[in-house]
């Protein structure tokens, strides 16, 4: 799914801070060998607040299909520096601190920092006191479910939020990006049909693209993105739809049109870190290493979450001259920080873990994070963990059926083509082995340092042409 635009800019704040702080904290320029001591100090501070507050919300990554929640193409920080100055001269407007409450939601996914939760909790809260059931911030609440990854809550308040406003676009969004995340596809479907006939737009268009390409129509979903593409204005919507594209044509393997789509969001916003992620996992895809680690460096740099440390910890140790294998554990330690402290907040991490434990880290704690996921929902994202996680437990038979159940609907996702093609060679169907690993190749020789050398040498170990 698409990530929200935004800037990663802002530094942590105490989770017991009073609504509307004071100014901005101040700008966030941590270099990457400082994180892990950033991430335990954090960790300590959240266990005193948590002790002292019961209701502190909990942190969480970004939500992948999450869009923006305020007006794209203005700073973020400046635009919750305005409503705090509004909200201290007219405390009692509700409608600016449902505003605050959703700024707090997009801060905290953006920059993974989990003190935005907690605000954001409180300001939609204040904002509910002040006018009962008014629907923006029923649908900020909604967010901050979905940011939560407590998608059954997201849908419940989104609902609540249509009741009462059917127009309201931040619900009808949420309402999507939580069917999807239940796994609840043919809803999902109706439900970005029914976004689009209320409120088209940005937000709305790329989800209804990314529910069509989870169900293997990339043609849709390329066209419904060019046609978002050429609405958008703003520069933050411009980053946020043309990165989407370039993610679309990487799985698709076609690393020229993605490298060209990434340099047209960095050329709207030359700090938006999901497009520079997007092209250095490009370059790696052209055999660019250099170009990749520096810029997957700065990306951990500012946002350190699993799937860009464990991109770069396999980018370190495929360089050249033996690899870096140190470098590569202190991104893999990182994780599992990160895990800590996300799971110190009462958040539900274990998606976000389970493949860099089954690949880095604690093989059984792999399987217990993927099998608890998949109590919660069953999406293609929890099956392929599901699967993998048992695969590196040694437990093909198992892990075959939800493999295939990954690829069913036809989402053509590479890491999914390769977890499976290895499952399938291990359970004795050799062909359709062969068939899944070069597919995992031809649509993303990118998807991982690690897994596509793999997928090379299974490859030629079955006959195939790597």
């Amino acid at each position: 799914m698409s990530p929200s635009p935004g800037p990663y800019e802002d530094g942590p704040r105490a989770a017991h801070d009073d609504e509307p702080p004071g100014s901005p904290g101040r700008r966030r320029t941590l270099r990457l060998a400082a994180w892990a001591a950033v991430l335990a100090v954090w960790l300590s501070a959240w266990a005193v607040a948590l002790g002292a507050r019961r209701d502190a919300a909990p942190v969480t990554a970004s939500v992948p299909a999450a869009a923006p929640v305020l007006p794209a193409g203005g700073d973020l920080e400046a635009q919750v520096g305005a409503l705090q100055v509004q909200l201290r001269a007219q405390p009692k407007d509700h409608a600016a601190w449902a505003t605050l409450g959703v700024a707090y939601v997009e801060q905290a996914r953006t920059d993974g920092d989990p003190s935005r939760y907690p605000q954001a909790q409180r300001a939609l809260a204040r904002s509910l006191e002040l006018a009962p059931g008014n629907d923006p911030a029923l649908a900020g609440r909604a967010a901050l479910a979905a940011a939560r990854h407590d998608f059954s809550g997201a849908l419940r308040l989104a609902d609540a939020a249509l009741a009462r406003n059917p127009y309201n676009e931040r619900a009808l969004c949420s309402r999507v990006d939580a069917l999807v995340e239940l796994g609840r596809y043919d809803e999902a479907e109706r439900a970005a049909g029914t976004a689009d006939s209320r409120r088209p737009g940005v937000p709305v268009f790329t989800r209804y693209a990314y529910v069509h390409e989870l169900r293997g129509d990339v043609r849709t979903a390329r066209r419904v993105l060019e046609r978002a593409l050429g609405t958008a204005a703003a520069p933050g919507d411009v980053a946020y739809v043309a990165t989407a594209l370039g993610r679309l044509a990487a799985r698709e393997g076609d690393g020229r049109t993605a490298l060209r789509y990434y340099a047209r969001a960095l050329a709207a916003d030359d700090a938006y870190l999901p497009a520079l992620e997007g092209r250095a996992r490009a370059q790696a895809a052209n055999g660019d290493r250099a170009a990749a680690i520096r810029g997957m460096e700065r990306v951990v740099e500012r946002a350190p979450l699993p799937a860009a440390l464990v991109a770069l910890g396999e980018l370190y140790e495929a360089r050249g001259g033996g690899g870096d294998r140190a470098r590569a554990r202190e991104q893999y330690a990182l994780v599992d920080a990160w895990a800590a402290l996300a799971r110190a907040n009462g958040v539900d991490a274990d998606l976000d873990t389970a493949l860099a434990e089954a690949d880095h880290g604690d093989r059984k704690a792999a399987l217990r994070a993927a099998r608890a996921e998949w109590s919660r929902r069953h999406t293609v994202h929890t099956a392929d963990a599901l699967a993998w996680a048992l695969h590196v437990n040694g437990r093909d038979a198992e892990a075959l059926p939800y493999a295939r159940r990954a690829t069913a609907t036809g989402y053509r996702d590479a890491a999914f083509h390769y977890h499976r093609g290895v499952i399938e060679r291990a359970t004795g169907h050799e062909a359709e082995a062969r068939r899944l690993l070069s597919s995992a190749l031809r649509l993303d020789p990118g998807f991982s340092p690690a897994g596509a050398s793999a997928a090379e040498k299974a490859l030629r170990a079955l006959g195939g042409a790597a």
